[in-house]
Parts: structure tokens; C-alpha cells; sequence
């Protein structure tokens, strides 16, 4: 099947043929009837009327997308139109000229759009006939150029369709490199959908039950508290829902709600009643938030933070703010998973933002913002 490029190079061949034809047929008529004697005149003048009426039927008939009967009808019609030579007198008089013309046209705008069997039969039979025709009213006794110019008709032909089938050839080759570029984004793009499926399970890993079970290890957190197994149990059924079909659209304020009893801070919430948010978007604002209060809980020295946001479905900005111990967020080791990830990663990949500011003691502000595209 040919490709887009092979596909309009063809319906190319069969316009620009058609026009061709359309442009050279008026100065054709003119020398017909310019050079015909006076007594031929008006035979003259019937045959090339004819050669314009089907000159013009042909292109619409190319146009229309018919290219193949059109080009048989074509060589027939041509070769009817060529005996008009006994009609007119036009051996005697040297004015066959505008049929060497007409067929040298034909001959060299078929080889654009047939294949090359039809286009060089097209020809052959074309310019074979012609000089059949000329043979047989004598031409080579009257002038033997009438003849051998009506022959030059098939080397025209031949060129011409050596140089169609560069450009056809260009056009596949064309299309080859391009089915190569669409396959090689496709698999960038399922690659990258994997990457971004396995950073996602490795964030989440890491804000659920990594860190549970990190601070239970270190004696961060006493292995028989209360909130342990319910915070467990919350973090199983986090995973099992990354994994399931998720809504299109959430309530930011919603999953914010959600997530503050699992950091087991006071938490100072300040939001809208609602702000419904596509599920991507609300979802990955509220992990990123999450594993902010997460860290203050962890490393700020503080059991205490604010959470304000403001704005709109269009644009919004989420603080958590702390009055902890604070840091250097240059200092933090890039191996550090945290705030790389869970927070700016996540932020970046709904083409949102988010800004860590923060000193040794004078706690942190962690700023995350997004605005909808468009």
C-alpha cells in the first residue's frame, strides 16, 4: 500500500498532467490553423476543435482520479484524430506540426501517473501509430523530418518517466523514513508511559508503606501505636488503588481532607469547600502535598503545620508551611527520593511547580502551584 507521501505524489501526476494538456492545447490550435493553407482551413479547424473538446474532457476525466481508461481512451482518440491527415491535406502542406505536438504532450504526461507498462505501451502505441499514419500518406517522400520529429515523441516519453520514477522513488523513500520516525515515537512514547508508570509505583512505594515502615525500624514511631495499623491498612489500599481505574475528575479538597490522618500531625487546613480538578491533576497536588507533611513530621521537629489553598480550576497555589527546625534545600543529596520526586517530579509532570523555601531554623514553606494549559 502506498504511503502518504507515494499517494499524493500520484494524484499530483494526474493534476498536473491535466493541466499540461489544458495549457498547451490553445497554442496548438493556433498553429494548426495558422499554418494550414486557405483551402484547409476549415477541416483544419474541425479536427483541432475536436483535439481541444477532447484535450478538455480528458483533463476532467484525470482530475476525476479515472487514469487508466482515461489513457486508453486517450491513445485511441489521439490516433483518430491523427488520420485527420487524409482530410486536410496536412502531409502535403507540412502542417502536421500541431499533431506532432499533441501526441508529444500525451506521450510524455502519461508516464506521471500509470505504471511504466502502461504509460510506455500509452506511448509506443501513440507515436507508433502517428508515424504509421505519416507513412502511409507518404510523408517520407514529401519531407522525411515529419517522420523522424514524430519519433522523437518516444525518447521525450522514455525521459520523462525516468525522471517521474526519481521523484516516485523519492516520495517512497520519503515515506519509509516517516513510518520509521512514527514507529520510533510510538515506542519513546509506550517507553516512557512504562518509566512513568514505575516512577509513579516507586513514589508511591515511597510515601505509603516505605516510610511507615522506615519509621517504625529507626524507633521513630512505637510499633504498638494505635494509628499504626490503620495507617497500614491505609497504605495497602493506596497501592491497590493505583492499580485500579481511576475517575476523570476529583475533588482536590477532598483527598487533602483524606490524607491528613495518615500524617499524624495538627494540621491547620485552610481551602475552598471544593475544587474539582482533573484526577491526575488532584491526585498527584494531594501526593505531593502529602509527602510535604509527611517530611515535616519526619524532620522538622515540629507536630504542628498549615495548609492553605487558593484559586480556581484554571490556577491554584497550595502552601504547606511549618515552623520547624527548617534546612538547606541546596544540602539535600540528590540520591534523596523525597523531594525530587514525590514532590517536584510530581509537580512537573502535570506541568505544575514547586518551590522549597526554607533555613536552618526558621522552618519551611513548600509552594506548589499549576495552572490549566491553554
Amino acid at each position: 500500500m502506498a504511503g502518504e507521501a507515494a499517494r499524493l505524489l500520484e494524484h499530483f501526476g494526474r493534476r498536473y498532467a491535466a493541466a499540461v494538456r489544458l495549457a498547451t492545447i490553445a497554442p496548438i490550435v493556433a498553429i494548426a490553423l495558422f499554418r494550414a493553407p486557405p483551402e484547409n482551413v476549415a477541416a483544419t479547424a474541425v479536427a483541432a476543435a475536436a483535439a481541444a473538446a477532447w484535450t478538455c474532457g480528458y483533463a476532467w476525466w484525470l482530475r476525476a482520479g479515472r487514469g487508466h481508461a482515461a489513457v486508453a481512451l486517450d491513445v485511441v482518440v489521439l490516433l483518430g484524430l491523427y488520420t485527420s491527415i487524409f482530410l486536410t491535406d496536412a502531409v502535403e502542406d507540412r502542417n502536421t506540426g500541431w499533431l506532432r505536438l499533441l501526441i508529444t504532450f500525451a506521450c510524455v504526461t502519461c508516464q506521471w501517473h500509470p505504471p511504466p507498462l502502461v504509460g510506455g505501451l500509452a506511448a509506443v502505441a501513440t507515436a507508433g501509430g502517428a508515424v504509421a499514419f505519416l507513412t502511409v500518406a507518404g510523408a517520407a517522400q514529401v519531407d522525411n523530418t515529419l517522420v523522424t520529429g514524430t519519433v522523437w515523441a518516444l525518447p521525450a516519453a522514455g525521459l520523462s518517466r525516468a525522471a517521474w520514477v526519481l521523484v516516485h522513488r523519492a516520495a517512497e523513500r520519503a515515506d519509509r523514513m516517516a513510518a520509521e520516525a512514527e514507529r520510533a515515537r510510538a515506542e519513546s512514547q509506550v517507553a516512557e508511559a512504562v518509566r512513568a508508570e514505575e516512577r509513579e509505583l516507586g513514589n508511591s512505594l515511597h510515601d505509603t508503606a516505605a516510610t511507615t515502615l522506615l519509621m517504625v525500624g529507626i524507633g521513630q514511631v512505637r510499633s504498638d501505636a494505635e494509628w499504626l495499623a490503620p495507617q497500614a491498612s491505609r497504605d495497602l489500599d493506596r497501592l491497590r488503588s493505583d492499580n485500579g481505574r481511576a475517575p476523570l475528575h476529583a475533588d482536590l479538597v477532598e483527598l487533602l481532607s483524606a490524607d491528613l490522618d495518615s500524617v499524624q500531625l495538627t494540621v491547620d487546613l485552610d481551602t475552598p469547600a471544593e475544587l474539582r480538578l482533573p484526577f491526575e491533576v488532584a491526585r498527584a497536588i494531594a501526593d505531593a502535598a502529602r509527602e510535604s507533611l509527611t517530611n515535616v513530621r519526619r524532620h522538622a521537629g515540629t507536630t504542628r503545620a498549615a495548609v492553605r489553598l487558593s484559586g480556581d480550576a484554571r490556577s491554584l497555589r497550595l502552601d504547606i508551611a511549618d515552623q520547624g527546625t527548617g534546612f538547606s534545600p541546596s544540602e539535600v543529596p540528590a540520591t534523596r527520593r523525597g523531594l525530587r520526586e514525590s514532590v517536584r517530579g510530581r509537580m512537573s509532570r502535570i506541568g505544575g511547580t514547586a518551590t522549597i523555601t526554607s533555613a536552618e531554623g526558621e522552618g519551611t514553606l513548600v509552594r506548589l502551584e499549576w495552572r490549566a494549559d491553554g
